[in-house]
């Protein structure tokens, strides 16, 4: 099936309920990607995440170019077949990671040149390359290659990288356009608006970027250090400013509250690393907030993570026997704590969807701000 997003309904309150479809699946949003930077969510299998009903994943380019390769990848049968995993995989295009590595690479309206942090090796990223790269690694969406900026960010340096990032994505078009068919399925390219907390630069780099008609758009450059609140202000201005026909994607934003508050201002799509990255050092999240499984407080504790979830490890261990396999260094821990923590998320965007459907998001909302602590104090209820 062609590419195609249906927006179902709108809350009230501003919440969107809809439903993507590539030719490896639909996808129904608001929606959480699991991040697979490699090719795997960190300790789960391909199975494991259907089994917990992951609809979609995300793999990083940057890292899948440096390491095993994107011919390899396109020689194994593309990413699906490589990791075995038949539901549609969006790829970042590595500019985030890029600017991680502002110590190892030159930036120029050309691209970026970086030194590897492998081995140390100079490679040259150039909107076409990335977006090729892409192609190579055989994901259904593909993200074009932008300039993240951190933060603080002058407003000199916003105005730059917005039109950086409108030249780069235009050049990404001339690869293979919008939409292309390649081994027998569509791949679709989104645009990225950028413009930091600078509410007239978003809305320059939105028009920009809509001119292009691109399948969908994400919102970059965010949670990067600015207060919260810039966050949430500059969603409130942009979202709108994107067409509603179209799916948008919020990139690398990802506390519970956070996703919350993006399906308040009108974003379908979701990644972070927060879960799985937390779970392995023996942090989840529940339905109350943050709880730190390793502390002393759950040596005896029989109660499962979480009491309101249903995941196959809140049905089957305690906190103290997980608090157990942490302590011993057992791989089990890490294993299940994910488990539990990617299933909390997804868990948290089907009911936002249900609720939506049913025009009752402000009612959930309000519910779930007084269960859960947005803080990272442990909870002990």
């Amino acid at each position: 099936m062609p590419f195609a997003f249906r927006l179902l309904a709108t809350d009230p309150a501003g919440a969107r309920l809809g439903r993507m479809e590539t030719d490896h699946g639909a996808v129904e949003t608001p929606a959480f990607m699991p991040v697979g930077t490699q090719a795997t969510v960190k300790t789960l299998s391909s199975a494991d995440l259907l089994d917990i009903g992951a609809d979609i994943v995300l793999a990083n380019t940057y890292h899948l170019y440096l390491r095993p390769g994107e011919k390899l990848v396109a020689g194994m049968g593309g990413i699906h077949r490589f990791m075995a995993w038949p539901r549609p995989v969006l790829t970042d295009s590595g500019g985030y990671q890029i600017l991680s590595l502002a110590d190892l690479r030159r930036l120029s309206d050309d691209g970026v040149e970086f030194r590897s942090h492998l081995d140390g090796s100079t490679h040259e990223l150039t909107p076409e390359k990335a977006v090729a790269v892409q192609l190579d690694i055989g994901s259904d969406v593909m993200m074009v290659l932008d300039e993240c900026t951190s933060w603080p960010c002058g407003r000199d340096e916003a105005e730059r990288a917005v039109a950086r990032t409108t030249r780069w994505a235009r050049r990404s078009l001339g690869v293979c356009g919008p939409r292309v068919v390649r081994d027998g399925y569509e791949r679709v390219l989104f645009g990225i608006v950028q413009g930091s907390v600078y509410h007239d630069l978003r809305e320059r780099s939105a028009a920009e970027l809509v001119s292009c008609d691109f399948p969908g758009y994400a919102i970059g450059g965010l949670s990067v250090g600015e207060p919260k609140d810039e966050t949430f202000a500059v969603l409130s201005r942009t979202a709108p400013l994107l067409p509603s026909e179209k799916p948008r994607y919020l990139m690398g934003v990802g506390l519970p509250e956070d996703i919350v508050e993006g399906v308040a201002r009108g974003i379908d799509l979701f990644d972070c690393v927060l879960p799985t990255r937390n779970a392995r050092n023996g942090a989840v999240f529940t339905s109350a907030g943050k709880l730190v499984v390793r502390n002393a407080a759950y040596a005896r504790d029989e109660r499962p993570l979480d009491p309101a979830c249903g995941c196959m490890v809140c049905r089957t261990y305690s906190r103290a026997y997980l608090r157990h396999l942490f302590n011993a260094g057992e791989m089990l821990g890490p294993r299940l704590a994910t488990h539990h923590s990617v299933h909390f998320y997804l868990h948290l965007v089907s009911e936002m969807r249900q609720a939506i459907r049913e025009g009752r998001f402000a009612e959930w909302r309000k519910a779930f701000y007084e269960s859960y602590r947005m803080n990272d104090s442990d909870v002990a209820q």
